[in-house]
């Protein structure tokens, strides 16, 4: 019987080295061959086909330098992908050294999440990294499929209703400012607190709920803005979000949040004060608080 039992556990053994031999010796040759291992996939419907100063697209993913690893950063988020994984060439002693000063750096990674469509914005981005140079990236989105085409339908509800084919870039921008406005309260317990029962810090909460905070009001005007294929992004300073808005062959600052004013009364005002403003401007409107001092090092178009 023993005899019998023998050959029959060494085909078996044999069988499940056969099996998992190729993987094995792929991953391997991975490690030994960084190039094979990037595998990159069709950018989503969401992905902005232009370049902004302080990061590009890039097809490059293997980097030489800390702006081509920002870089890759940028690409990975504005692609739509959820993973990603690419390699540090030999020859970029720091690389790995750069990756980890950039994935420790929340404030950073924030500030290139705001150049890519709000659909494509990662509520929590993990970056994990080996001696072998393999880096991988990973997030969880912002926003379900079930919230994105939630919004969708609604934004075409509003489009529908709202705007007209013969308006001007400007015009249109105007309506739905005031529509938000509108249709939108400041969610003062989420900014005193940081919880509340509304989706604020979303396009769910103005869109559907009434009720937001900076980041739910540029959200929000970031997906119409795509939506009319006007070039934009959001800025963001240490205590505030707005909108910076490329029309007229100049970038223009837009804040529904500081338009959409909070009165001891609750009575409803919509201004227009940080309507399409130069940022030059801005000092000079926001004599209070100073929350529009952005990072010129990053947001160099404006």
């Amino acid at each position: 019987m023993k005899k019998v039992i023998l050959p029959l556990v060494l085909c078996f053994i044999l069988l499940v080295v056969v099996y998992y031999i190729t993987p094995i010796t792929t991953s391997i040759v991975n490690i030994l061959d960084k190039d094979a291992t990037v595998t990159v996939n069709t950018p989503n419907e969401y992905y902005r086909d232009y370049d902004f100063e302080f990061v590009q697209n890039t097809t490059d993913f293997k980097p030489y330098s800390y702006q081509q690893v920002l870089n890759i950063f940028y690409t990975f988020l504005n692609s739509g992908w959820t993973s990603f994984t690419f390699y540090c060439p030999d020859e970029y002693v720091d690389c790995l050294d750069d990756i980890k000063t950039i994935s420790d750096d929340n404030v950073l990674l924030t500030h290139i999440n705001n150049f890519v469509h709000p659909f494509n914005s990662f509520t929590n981005i993990k970056t994990s990294y080996y001696e072998s140079g393999e880096v991988t990236l990973e997030i969880k989105k912002l926003y379900s499929e079930d919230d994105i085409v939630r919004i969708n339908q609604k934004v075409d509800e509003i489009i529908g209703q709202y705007i007209t084919p013969n308006m001007s870039d400007e015009e249109k921008i105007r309506v739905i400012h005031d529509y938000i406005i509108n249709s939108t309260r400041y969610d003062q317990q989420r900014n005193k607190t940081d919880n509340s029962p509304y989706a604020s810090n979303t396009a769910i909460g103005p869109l559907f709920q009434g009720y937001a905070i900076c980041s739910g009001y540029a959200d929000v005007m970031e997906i119409f803005l795509e939506r009319f294929n006007i070039k934009s992004f959001k800025v963001a300073s240490d205590l505030h979000v707005w909108n910076s808005v490329f029309i007229d062959n100049t970038w223009k600052q837009l804040d529904l949040t500081w338009d959409d004013p909070i009165t001891n009364t609750g009575q409803d005002y919509i201004y227009h004060k940080y309507f399409l403003v130069d940022a030059a401007m801005l000092p000079s409107l926001d004599t209070e608080t100073n929350e529009h001092d952005y990072d010129p090092t990053v947001y160099l178009e404006i």
